[in-house]
């Protein structure tokens, strides 16, 4: 069955954009070598993407030319946004869980993709479908900004096991998998 991944750049205090959505923070570590490949690995275990509006608002403005993901690609959005030609995007409203096995069926036998933003992490996460988080922390403190998870608490933590650690010229990726005997005070 498709796992749902969470890959993701963090800062040190664990915001994944800046308040106004800016990246050029984040966007100075493109060029460590092993960051890009290690993304392109990733890629290739995708099947199917999910992303909220303003992500999805994003990509579609920084990303001149043709969608840039091959795969199904869904939307959870509260407002009307186009679909460009060619762009296999599904746009939906609701909650996460009501779409887990329609997302799991468009993956087939590789996992979900789950870009961002921080909210809709959030979302996956409270409703236990978060089973992995790749997290690639660069050395920059923002202070401020979209939070790694959209910083609304969770009724009951939700705990995760390191499977690994990569450190590239300051940038540190960690994998985690999701812990299901993680509970309160563990």
């Amino acid at each position: 069955m498709a796992d749902f991944v969470y890959y993701v750049g963090s800062s040190l205090d664990g915001y994944i954009a800046g308040e106004s959505g800016e990246l050029g923070w984040l966007e100075q570590f493109n060029s460590v070598p092993g960051l890009d490949e290690a993304y392109r690995d990733f890629e290739r275990t995708v099947g199917c993407v999910v992303m909220g509006g303003e992500t999805y608002e994003w990509i579609r403005a920084h990303s001149p030319g043709p969608w840039p993901y091959s795969v199904p690609c869904w939307v959870f959005t509260h407002h009307e946004l186009g679909v460009d030609d060619g762009a296999d995007v599904v746009l939906v409203r609701g909650d996460v869980a009501e779409f887990a096995q329609e997302l799991r069926r468009d993956a087939g036998d590789r996992d979900v993709y789950v870009v961002g933003g921080g909210a809709l992490a959030g979302e996956f996460l409270a409703a236990g479908l978060l089973d992995r988080l790749i997290l690639t922390v660069v050395p920059v403190a923002l202070g401020g900004g979209v939070p790694l998870f959209g910083g609304s608490p969770l009724g009951v933590p939700a705990g995760f096991a390191l499977e690994d650690v990569v450190q590239r010229e300051g940038t540190v990726q960690l994998a985690y998998r999701r812990h299901e005997k993680a509970t309160a005070g563990h």
